[in-house]
């Protein structure tokens, strides 16, 4: 379905020299870098896969997205989508796509939103009979109903947002690029919208590559995951190798009476271990502690907590796979 392959893109940055005697000097001498921003990216999707694909802030994510969706056109390299290239085939390409920008709405915002459906319609060239059956389709997973005849400006973030999912499904696409689509969104109204991309998933084996900063809709959504970093791969493979290959991350949670715990649980100290490697938190339900149980025993953890201090309650846990991911981008890796 989607193949990527060696995919870099590079752009032509100014440099200027600070202060006037520099603006005139690059206003006449101009001087430039060339910054890669992606650099030799390749992966593949399959046919109503659910791809997560994420990065750090400037990690190249957005870059790789534009490419794929034929807003910028690789230095080098290619991607493929059902057979087509994303630029050179633009005008049918976009026929076989929807995307969705958390922080950006392709709605008319002073239309009422069943007469957006309605332009779309026709922009996308949608037969009447289609239409009426796709949205009877909408309405039922997106629950549009109570909310379709009034103008987009009035609508809520939730309401915003499970109508833009609407519009970029409108025309059946075959791909749906969805960037931070729970983003802003209170926990219910979150997995509303994850329900509804799981279900449409499923229903019409739509290919979804879902970009977020929001880990829980990658563990809930997606088969798989491709992280960036600084323009480049650094795992490909699903959450469940993510987790065994980097998940020796333990998480400790107890409940004591003693406010001195944290003072009293030297455990970096006690296990001879960097701060990196062991990090404590007080929490209004007790401490947390988490740790790498591949450098410390769960049972020796234990064992000395027990000893340290009087605990009320106690559990571990693995560590979800935010807490991996995020020391995967502190080490590097």
């Amino acid at each position: 379905m989607i193949e990527v392959k060696n995919l870099n893109k590079q752009f032509k940055k100014t440099v200027k020299e600070p202060g006037l005697k520099g603006s005139i000097k690059s206003l006449f001498h101009p001087k430039s870098e060339i910054v890669e921003a992606v650099k030799d990216i390749s992966f593949n999707i399959e046919d109503g896969e659910v791809l997560g694909f994420i990065g750090p802030n400037g990690a190249g994510k957005s870059t790789v997205i534009k490419m794929l969706t034929g807003i910028l056109t690789p230095t080098k390299g290619s991607c493929t989508i059902n057979g087509k290239n994303p630029t050179e085939n633009r005008k049918s390409y976009v026929k076989e796509i929807g995307v969705v920008f958390g922080q950006r709405t392709q709605l008319w915002w002073d239309l009422p939103l069943r007469e957006t459906y309605g332009v779309l319609k026709e922009m996308y060239e949608v037969p009447e009979d289609k239409f009426k059956e796709r949205m009877g389709f909408l309405n039922e997973v997106l629950e549009l109903e109570s909310f379709i005849t009034s103008p987009v400006r009035t609508l809520s973030l939730g309401q915003r947002m499970r109508a833009d999912i609407a519009a970029a499904l409108l025309h059946s696409p075959k791909v749906l690029f969805l960037d931070e689509p729970t983003i802003g969104l209170d926990v219910v109204v979150k997995n509303n919208i994850r329900n509804a991309i799981e279900y449409i998933n499923k229903q019409e084996k739509t290919t979804v590559i879902l970009t977020t900063h929001d880990l829980a809709d990658i563990e809930f959504l997606a088969n798989r995951i491709v992280m960036i970093d600084k323009g480049s791969n650094v795992f490909d493979g699903t959450v469940t190798e993510l987790k065994e290959r980097y998940g020796q991350i333990r998480e400790l949670n107890f409940d004591t009476s003693d406010k001195n715990a944290l003072e009293k649980l030297s455990y970096a100290k006690h296990f001879n271990m960097k701060n990196d490697d062991i990090i404590t938190e007080q929490e209004s339900s007790g401490i947390k502690v988490r740790f790498d149980s591949s450098k410390i025993p769960v049972s020796d953890l234990l064992a000395y907590t027990l000893e340290t201090v009087k605990i009320n309650d106690i559990s571990v846990k693995d560590a979800d796979i935010e807490e991996i991911i995020r020391r995967l981008y502190k080490h590097g890796v």
